[in-house]
């Protein structure tokens, strides 16, 4: 059985509805009252918090390998008595009413042992634990007064630190679509050729495929078939010519880059222009000065800040570059970060959870707007 372990973590720190949920990544699931699961790092996650610390369980991938050598055992028996205490009393904090879940399948005790000591440190990384959310947005609050009227809200939103060929291939999928859909399409892609983790509570779930795996011949017909329509050529041939640019070392060398040249790099890619290349800038190569600007944040950009480009029907190049400058220049270094809360503030989906309105400093102000469909 998994158990609980805690992080200090305060609220204001970290908000994992709006984080896991606001359209950065799409392999989140809410599963139960103040719980999510998900996938990374080839681990099951299944979080949850409470006003002062964020609560996590980490499930390893099923084995069979054979018994362990004797060194490995003894090894693994040491750990396992450290951990054991250090569990026990994690667990005694804990809240009882948390039912345990169902793991299908035998997992290398050994192995798992081995690995616990990386998985705080994973969480952390991921999340960006590291970053200190609460001057940051300090600093934002002071350089713009509609960003203070949204944090009251949407306090603890971080930006994932996502593996950047899941990022890429979720964000193929995103062109004309919804949250919802393109997180079908996500576990699609890894239920066809992604390796089992483990199945919980009678889900199973899978790592998300290789770019190797995404480039058989095969691959765009059974894509197709899968409902993923012109996307399935997108992915198809976007993961051939990564392989051929060098594959898992090609994007691991777009983080160096500064960010204009990675974006420039994305954007040669088969379904990738201008808002997708954003994206992955933002969620998964660590350039968080990335914009990326849909129909929403052009909808945020003229109604609150450049109020001239009510006048386009569109967001031509010009509009895209123009947003993108402007609030480089008002947030600086973390734009993108910034950019991101007032993007979940507008969504709809967050606005029961967030209300309608807020009220700063004896004013009413609206916190969501009507939204379109994303582009």
């Amino acid at each position: 059985m998994e158990i609980w372990r805690k992080l200090p973590c305060l609220k204001s720190d970290l908000q994992l509805l709006f984080t896991l949920t606001g359209g950065q990544c799409f392999r989140w699931k809410k599963t139960g009252k103040n719980e999510w699961t998900g996938v990374f790092s080839s681990r099951i996650w299944i979080l949850s918090q409470d006003d002062t610390h964020l609560l996590y369980k980490v499930i390893l991938r099923e084995t069979t390998d054979p018994v362990a050598s004797p060194k490995q055992r003894r090894k693994g028996n040491a750990r396992k008595h450290l951990v054991s205490n250090r569990l026990e009393n994690e667990e005694k904090d804990y809240p009882s009413e948390k039912k345990p879940h169902t793991v299908q399948g035998k997992c290398d005790s050994n192995s798992n042992l081995n690995e616990y000591v990386d998985d705080e440190e994973l969480l952390k990384k991921y999340l960006r634990l590291d970053e200190p959310l609460q001057d940051l947005y300090e600093l934002w609050s002071k350089k713009d007064l509609h960003f203070k009227q949204a944090a009251v809200k949407f306090q603890g939103l971080r930006i994932l630190a996502q593996d950047p060929t899941e990022n890429l291939f979720s964000f193929i999928c995103s062109s004309n679509n919804n949250i919802s859909r393109i997180s079908s399409m996500v576990e699609k892609l890894c239920t066809l050729y992604g390796t089992k983790i483990a199945t919980v509570d009678n889900v199973t779930y899978f790592d998300f495929p290789n770019v190797s795996a995404l480039t058989d011949p095969s691959v765009e017909q059974s894509l197709r078939e899968a409902g993923f329509g012109y996307r399935a050529k997108f992915i198809h041939k976007s993961a051939c010519q990564i392989i051929k640019e060098g594959g898992v070392t090609w994007l691991q060398k777009l983080q160096t880059l500064p960010y204009e040249e990675a974006k420039t790099e994305l954007m040669k890619l088969p379904g990738i222009g201008a808002k997708v290349a954003d994206c992955i800038c933002l969620m998964s190569l660590g350039h968080l000065d990335a914009i990326p600007v849909d129909t929403h944040i052009y909808q945020v950009a003229s109604q609150l800040y450049l109020p001239h480009l009510k006048n386009y029907k569109s967001v031509t190049n010009k509009v895209y570059n123009e947003i993108g400058e402007y609030f480089r220049d008002l947030y600086e270094k973390y734009a993108g970060w910034a950019h991101t809360i007032l993007f979940c503030a507008d969504l709809k989906m967050f606005q029961e959870d967030a209300s309608a309105n807020t009220k700063v400093k004896g004013k009413s102000i609206k916190v969501g707007t009507k939204r379109k469909k994303p582009s």
